[in-house]
């Protein structure tokens, strides 16, 4: 393929696709530094010189209430996407996460003839097993980043890879435990327990309050233990300092040093999502919190089948930590679930022994070179150019 006309389509719709997709376009333009890369992100996809349409600032919207609410803006990214894949001046698109809306740009791209690289499949083993269908017929090749997903997809005739997940790279702590201790101002005599409520707007506001009064009953039984509350780069910090009024429990509040406020936790209380596999990789004794809207919750009780909603315990496939949904996300069962965790320190072990055997199923660091080089291969043998990948 001739470098200098290289030209990708690059989608994603929330924070942490951006922070993928900001990885990927790296390792793409060692290989092919010519290439040049469009389309839907955030700041780390721009630090990267990817020229986007529209920012995810308001596209990380979850469920169906909340999408609702932000039908004009979809609908407008929906509409400018399907004139850009129709232009005919892309080599490619790469669509990562997000089927909501990556699902019907990839039947764009089938019918425009434009390749497809999907990266980070939709999780069909979770719900709508038969969107594998459309998969096979619109998608040129997936990579997955669960090792169960490789067999799934290709039974059904789906062309995929899984060269690993992008945590095996990602999450290491800056610090020490003792280093970060003395970071954040924590005494190494006491427990220390995370709070983590997520990364939405949406979550913070159904989440944080429970968790700040499991934390007051943690306090009242245990005496003497500290807490911190890492701030994800999502959220505004003064938002958090206004629901901690005045701050009782003295909460650490800490930016940008998650996977360090993560390492030097004794446990944590944690939103469902991809941060509690992050937790599990650095063998953090959790439980998982997940509350949604109403109506969103009944929805979704009636398409998901899994057994585990916590990511963690999906890849582990049992559940290591406990998980607490909706109506169980109460400020006694929480703070239950730490506590029994907390006075036991053999069942404490007993946890991080089962979370160990995590990072070493989710394969080797260099993920995003051994995809950008599926990538261009790809993409070199449909052209029939020889030229071998770096």
């Amino acid at each position: 393929m001739n470098n200098i006309s290289l030209r990708i389509l690059i989608v994603a719709g929330e924070a942490s696709g951006d922070l993928h997709g900001s990885h990927l376009v790296q390792a793409l333009k060692i290989l092919r530094p010519e290439g040049r890369f469009f389309g839907v992100g955030g700041k780390n996809m721009r630090s990267e010189g990817v020229e986007t349409f529209f920012d995810i600032e308001r596209m990380g919207a979850v469920g169906a209430v909340e999408i609702l609410s932000e039908l004009p803006l979809f609908y407008k990214v929906y509409r400018t996407l399907s004139r850009e894949i129709s232009s005919g001046k892309y080599d490619a698109v790469i669509l990562i996460d997000y089927p909501t809306l990556n699902l019907r740009l990839a039947r764009l791209c089938k019918r425009a003839n434009v390749p497809v690289f999907y990266f980070i499949s939709p999780q069909i083993w979770a719900w709508r097993m038969g969107r594998i269908k459309q998969i096979r017929r619109t998608v040129n090749r997936m990579f997955v980043v669960l090792p169960f997903e490789e067999d799934l997809y290709r039974s059904a005739g789906v062309d995929a890879q899984f060269l690993g997940h992008p945590f095996a790279d990602k999450v290491h702590p800056e610090m020490t435990q003792a280093e970060a201790l003395k970071e954040f101002d924590l005494n190494s005599d006491q427990k220390v327990i995370g709070l983590l409520p997520g990364s939405r707007k949406n979550e913070i506001q159904s989440l944080l309050k429970i968790m700040l009064a499991a934390a007051d009953k943690i306090q009242r039984e245990l005496g003497d233990c500290q807490f911190i509350l890492p701030v994800a780069n999502t959220i505004d910090p003064e938002s958090i300092r206004e629901q901690l009024k005045g701050n009782p429990l003295n909460i650490r509040l800490v930016t940008d040093k998650t996977y360090d406020v993560m390492n030097c936790c004794d446990f944590l209380i944690i939103a469902s999502g991809s941060a509690t596999l992050e937790a599990g990789i650095l063998g953090c004794p959790m439980v998982i919190v997940y509350k949604l809207n109403a109506f969103t919750y009944f929805l979704a009780r009636i398409l998901i089948d899994t057994e585990m909603i916590g990511l963690v315990n999906i890849v582990a496939g049992e559940k290591v930590v406990p998980e607490l949904i909706q109506g169980e996300v109460t400020p006694d069962k929480i703070a239950r679930e730490a506590i029994t965790h907390l006075k036991n320190q053999d069942q404490l072990q007993q946890v991080r022994t089962r979370l160990s055997k995590i990072r070493e199923s989710l394969g080797e660091p260099g993920v995003m070179n051994r995809v950008a080089k599926s990538i261009c291969q790809y993409l070199d043998e449909q052209t029939g150019n020889e030229e071998v990948s770096q």
